[in-house]
């Protein structure tokens, strides 16, 4: 099924973005980091906003649902059932398995808490579309601010399972440091340093290095390979429990 994704810039390094369904003219905008830019992009294509879906309560994710709903009145709210008191506007509240539809455009929830406690992903799998807010970055992850370590390992994990060939869209342009960081901890990955060469360009050129794929992150992101041998002999964990070497690997970035 034909779809357009439109992806733009918001606030300093949020990432808005537009899905929209020709075949009925519905239109979603992922997460609502800032209203302008959002009706700029809106405009620009001359689209119309049907959906806001949100993935998780953070401000920089949902304070442009008001300015938003003042043009749109009729764009359905729909995010976390369970951040829906943390969420100013929610509509609908949603969860791991259920199904949400934009046009015919239809999206499987999938819970991946661990930066907040609720925080979902929409995969579109007719598609190959994933939109994981701010919990899978390309060769990063979010920082677990509201629940331990192995809650948001096991997420990724939910993550890493999709196939393939399935299209990241993530909340933020972080992938340049993320790449440094990796770097650090999988020096001898040759597809690794063949990435951070390519993404230090893109950034250079001004381009977005997203969307990225579950392939190349399970090639690349050091989160997602917690169980490769030469990352946990680096760290000193060889033979450990994956999940405990990815809370060492979350520490070592928080404190990088």
């Amino acid at each position: 099924m034909a779809v357009h994704i439109h992806q733009f810039l918001c606030l300093k390094d949020n990432f808005g973005v537009l899905l929209h369904d020709p075949a009925t003219r519905a239109t979603a905008a992922i997460d609502a980091p800032e209203a302008a830019p959002i009706l700029a992009a809106l405009a620009a294509k001359g689209w119309i906003l049907t959906d806001i879906l949100i993935t998780h309560h953070h401000f920089d994710h949902v304070q442009g649902i008001a300015g938003l709903k003042v043009r749109f009145p009729h764009a359905r709210v729909i995010g976390p059932a369970k951040e829906a008191a943390r969420i100013s506007g929610l509509e609908g509240g949603v969860g791991g398995g259920d199904a949400v539809k934009t046009g015919a455009l239809e999206a499987k929830v999938i819970d991946v808490p661990g930066h907040t406690s609720g925080h979902v992903a929409y995969w579109f799998a007719d598609e190959d579309i994933v939109f994981t807010g701010d919990t899978l970055f390309a060769m990063g992850c979010g920082r677990g601010f509201e629940e331990p370590a192995v809650v948001l390992y096991h997420s990724l994990m939910r993550l890493a399972a999709l196939p393939g060939e399935t299209k990241v869209y993530c909340g933020h342009e972080y992938t340049l440091a993320n790449a440094r960081f990796a770097l650090t901890v999988d020096p001898d990955n040759a597809i690794l340093k063949e990435r951070a060469v390519e993404v230090a360009h893109q950034r250079t050129a001004g381009e977005f290095t997203l969307p990225t794929t579950i392939a190349i992150e399970l090639a690349t992101n050091p989160f997602l390979r917690a169980d490769a041998p030469d990352i946990q002999a680096r760290l000193g964990l060889a033979g450990a429990d994956p999940a405990a070497v990815f809370a060492e690997l979350r520490e070592r970035k928080n404190r990088f």
